[in-house]
């Protein structure tokens, strides 16, 4: 039975009518149309659909959207956002501004086919929140061991996801973007 849910995405607050038990996911797609997350195995094994609630990453594919209420949820299209408020930018700035994960991934030429790369870019936000210096031990473990699975890349991107994560750690230490 649908129910109404006020859900914050991306900073906008979002009143949808859905079962509780919908993934979130479906939701972020159908009804509030953000293509950044998407389906990929809808078992929570690739990573594709990955977003961060309340600043970690959950797979929007297992996640009921009744899981997400009260809570902030940020798609790679609020990603610009959250550095802005980070940084202090002007909203007029923070409009033409990209996160530094954003821009690294452009830099290094990481996407191939792109499928994978907006989980793979939550992922990175993430880990640069806990840990805004990792080592290339640490950027591996946690694309690949985190839980709640590995971030899976088909066209095996994976050397340039490194050098990406990289780079957008030095640039946000440095404060630059």
């Amino acid at each position: 039975m649908a129910s109404d849910l006020t859900l914050s995405v991306n900073g906008a607050n979002h009143t949808v009518s859905v079962a509780p038990q919908t993934p979130l996911l479906f939701v972020l797609r159908n009804q509030l149309k953000l293509t950044g997350p998407r389906l990929g195995c809808g078992i929570a094994q690739c990573g594709s659909c990955a977003v961060l609630i309340d600043g970690n990453e959950v797979r929007s594919c297992v996640a009921p959207v009744s899981s997400a209420v009260g809570k902030r949820v940020t798609t790679i299209e609020g990603l610009p956002a959250v550095w802005a408020a980070q940084k202090g930018l002007s909203e007029g700035d923070a409009a033409l501004t990209l996160h530094p994960v954003q821009q690294a991934w452009i830099d290094e030429q990481v996407p191939q086919c792109g499928y994978c790369q907006s989980g793979m870019m939550i992922a990175a936000v993430h880990l640069l929140s806990k840990n805004p210096n990792p080592t290339v031990a640490q950027i591996k473990d946690a694309f690949t061991n985190t839980p709640p699975s590995p971030h899976l890349c088909r066209c095996g991107t994976y050397a340039a996801i490194i050098d990406a994560v990289q780079r957008a750690a030095k640039c946000m230490t440095a404060g630059t973007a």
